[in-house]
């Protein structure tokens, strides 16, 4: 009975060692990918969602300015027809 209680401790030991070995592997894996990811992302022109915002911004001062410009440019073209 004692020899059969060795046995299975050494093979539940064996199977946590496994799960652990696993477990890094798992984790190197998902660091690796993470890393190669990251280094794609980069050697890429994507802009940052706040240098996107920004630009956003700034169309549409643009355009805001472009709309009361045009209305200025009416009302003054309308002064010279009179």
């Amino acid at each position: 009975m004692q020899t059969r209680n060795k046995i299975l401790d050494d093979v539940s030991q064996l199977m946590t060692n496994a799960m652990g070995v696993a477990q890094g592997a798992k984790d190197e894996a998902e660091n690796a990918m993470k890393s190669m990811i990251d280094r794609w992302l980069a050697d890429r022109d994507f802009v940052t969602r706040e240098e996107f915002d920004a630009v956003r911004a700034m169309a549409q001062k643009a355009r805001e300015e472009n709309t009361a410009l045009e209305a200025r440019i009416a009302a003054l073209e309308a002064k010279l027809g009179e």
